[in-house]
């Protein structure tokens, strides 16, 4: 079991009032344990593989005749199992100040419970929504649970969204109660409320209420206090009416224009999703050992609800909430108070990480300004070590390699070093959770044994579908499928890349109140259709390739496809950091370039720095340049020469001429997801891009802009 002694964590509760335990709580869980949920799989007429109704329900996918199929289990099923068998060890660690507050798993259930009580004491129907908006907490997850406990519907929102966006999400889940964890989100409810013709109650759960006029208001200590209204009777009422085949929460995506998209997902996608991820991955489970994971990514994605709450939950491991600094990153969606997050991951020293592509290249520049200041001899130690890292590892893929003999010594001199100042040298498992990592960041990470696993996933598909292991890993590919799901790919080009379609128990139920969406993404047979391009290899591993909404349709009727271009580009380019190729309905190509800057971390902006990584190789080539003004508007002829040099290494490799890139431009700064260009796993939002660099675009198809 994991020892919170060395943590110095106090036994006691979450931030609201210390909660003793019911001296009842055992017997009620083995008494629950006991009963039970039994589900049968019943092909009933009428009953398809999505429905659009929340309060519907849907065929699940079990494997014909397979005595593999996982029984169909409910979040309660899942929660109440793992409290019944582990209920002493660690489960929720959060940090106020310098003090931890902890819970075990038996009394994370019993809070579960009490906030269920507490809701329906509020009022909350069948199907209606609890919308959770604020930092990663024990409260946030409690909260989730609790709503689906109570028969609700669990609505994460990113607190970086104004509440104009949250109304239009609020009014289509027919939310009844709000909870956000500050005052700044309260004011969005407030400035909504009238809205929202359903909601009964707001809670809030860090800051202390400053908002007195404000009917229906509850601290969450006030919140918890009413579940002494509401008997267990009732509550274990309402859980045994849920079937595992219903909807248990909503995820949304908003788009440039138009309503949000709404997802809906049942409690098998997730129960069975997570269990299939642990049953992919070599994670520990007591009394063998114990995961201990850090959540920071923001809980309204589903892949971070997926790896960091529901697999904790399913192998027993204890999860680590920061200070308030930590969760900023679901203030602005991106990888802020990274320095107090390396800070949290030192002390509680994490067996599993996930990391997201700003977060892996931040740590890669980290390292790298580490070695530029360091002796001579140290960065010739450095060198030999990684070196042998890198060539070791990759011969590791094909299981072909044996450590070589001096691999132990690189592993005391560099590797163990290295691990040790990030935080994860006790780290058994690196995960990229988002856009795919560039090849050249792969091998620099490889190279200082620390191989990052990618994997493939979207919303619809409760956040992933294929995933990579130590056992399991190829350099740039999304890994193979989960248990008992399966892969096609449909309509191949030449190169053999093609539609994906994917089948399995983690396709969501479908788009909420969205017949038509929902009809174009799964197919008769269960199919869906993740409109990705992409390709399978020899052993099955997964290779993502693009997308069918990124196609460019040039004014020839030639269709390009910009994914491979832009990789070429940074691969032959490494100061860019990205690059998108534009074009759609054009004479030719053409593409925005940013230049890889350093990023405040207390604002999550881009810096007018240069990273170390851009400086140390302006220095390779004989350029002085430190800041992204140094090399704007061909200021400095050599980095002007080598991207020149560069285009036309990129070009040489196009395919046609059409696919070639004929102009391009030096962004005044770097993308981020505070200023919308990037999604909350970095993705890039190509339709926000296009619009808000709209006149760049146009000053390449003028006959005043010059080539570069």
């Amino acid at each position: 079991m994991h020892d919170p002694t060395k943590l110095n964590i106090p036994r006691g509760s979450i931030q609201g009032g210390v909660r003793s335990l019911d001296p009842m709580a055992w017997n009620r869980v083995q008494k629950a344990s006991k009963a039970g949920t039994h589900y049968t799989e019943r092909r009933t007429k009428g009953r398809g593989y999505w429905t659009t109704k929340r309060d519907g329900e849907v065929q699940l996918r079990l494997e014909q005749d397979s005595l593999e199929n996982e029984a169909p289990l409910t979040i309660h099923d899942v929660i109440l199992s793992t409290a019944t068998r582990f209920g002493n060890y660690l489960a929720l660690c959060s940090k106020y100040k310098d003090a931890w507050y902890v819970l075990n798993y038996i009394e994370y259930y019993e809070e579960c419970r009490c906030a269920a009580k507490a809701f329906l004491k509020l009022g909350l129907e069948r199907f209606h929504g609890v919308g959770i908006m604020g930092s990663n907490s024990a409260e946030w997850v409690i909260s989730s649970i609790g709503a689906m406990m109570a028969g609700g519907i669990s609505v994460g929102m990113a607190p970086s969204h104004s509440a104009k966006a949250c109304q239009a999400v609020a009014e289509k889940a027919e939310i009844d109660i709000f909870v956000v964890d500050s005052d700044k989100q309260l004011q969005k409810v407030i400035q909504m409320q009238h809205h929202l013709k359903h909601l009964k109650a707001i809670v809030q759960y860090k800051e202390l209420l400053q908002t007195s006029q404000q009917q229906n208001l509850y601290s969450w200590k006030g919140f918890l206090d009413l579940a002494i209204g509401v008997s267990d009777e009732k509550l274990d009422q309402v859980i045994d009416a849920q079937k595992p085949n219903q909807c248990c929460t909503l995820v949304y995506s908003l788009g440039v224009t138009g309503p949000p998209r709404v997802m809906m997902l049942s409690h098998d996608n997730i129960t069975w999703t997570a269990a299939a991820v642990v049953q992919s991955l070599p994670y520990k489970c007591p009394p063998e050992g114990q995961e201990v994971l850090v959540s920071y990514l923001p809980l309204s994605h589903i892949g971070a609800q997926i790896f960091e709450m529901w697999v904790a939950i399913l192998v027993a491991g204890t999860l680590y909430f920061g200070p308030p600094e930590t969760g900023k990153m679901t203030e602005l969606p991106r990888p802020p108070g990274t320095g107090f997050l390396i800070e949290l991951m030192r002390e509680v020293q994490p067996t599993t990480f996930y990391g997201i592509p700003w977060m892996w290249y931040w740590m890669l520049d980290m390292v790298k300004t580490s070695q530029l200041e360091s002796t001579r001899l140290r960065r010739r130690i450095d060198d030999w070590a990684m070196k042998m890292g890198l060539d070791t590892n990759q011969k590791r893929m094909f299981g072909r390699a044996h450590p070589p003999l001096f691999f132990g010594l690189a592993k005391k001199l560099v590797f163990n070093r290295t691990r040790k100042s990030l935080g994860l040298n006790n780290c058994q498992q690196f995960f990229n959770l988002g856009l795919g990592l560039p090849k050249a960041t792969l091998d620099f990470f490889l190279s200082l044994n620390i191989p990052i696993c990618e994997l493939y996933g979207l919303s619809e598909c409760t956040g992933v579908h294929t995933v990579s292991s130590n056992r399991s890993f190829r350099l740039l590919s999304c890994g193979k499928e989960l248990p008992n799901t399966h892969t096609k790919v449909e309509e191949e080009n030449e190169d053999s890349i093609g539609n994906i379609y994917i089948w399995g128990r983690n396709i969501f139920m479908g788009y909420l109140s969205d017949h038509e969406d929902t009809r174009k993404m799964i197919d008769n047979q269960g199919w869906m259709h993740t409109g990705d391009l992409g390709f399978l290899d020899t052993d099955n591993f997964l290779y993502i390739m693009g997308s069918l909404k990124d196609m460019i349709t040039l004014s020839s009727g030639e269709v390009i496809n910009p994914t491979p271009i832009e990789e070429r580009v940074k691969m032959h380019i490494p100061l860019v950091h990205y690059a998108v190729v534009v074009g759609q309905d054009s004479p030719y190509l053409c593409a925005l370039l940013t230049m890889k800057c350093q990023v405040n971390w207390e604002t999550g902006e881009p810096r007018g720095v240069l990273t170390s990584e851009a400086v140390a190789f302006c220095r390779s080539i004989n350029s002085q340049s430190t800041w992204l003004t140094d090399v704007l508007n061909n200021q400095d002829p050599i980095i002007n020469e080598f991207i020149e040099e560069g285009m036309k290494a990129v070009n040489e490799e196009a395919p046609s001429e059409g696919a070639k890139i004929v102009k391009w431009f030096i962004l005044d700064t770097d993308f981020s997801v505070g200023s919308g260009e990037l999604g909350v796993t970095t993705n890039l939002k190509r339709a926000i891009v296009t619009k808000m660099y709209q006149e760049e675009i146009q000053a390449f198809y003028t006959e005043k802009q010059q080539s570069q």
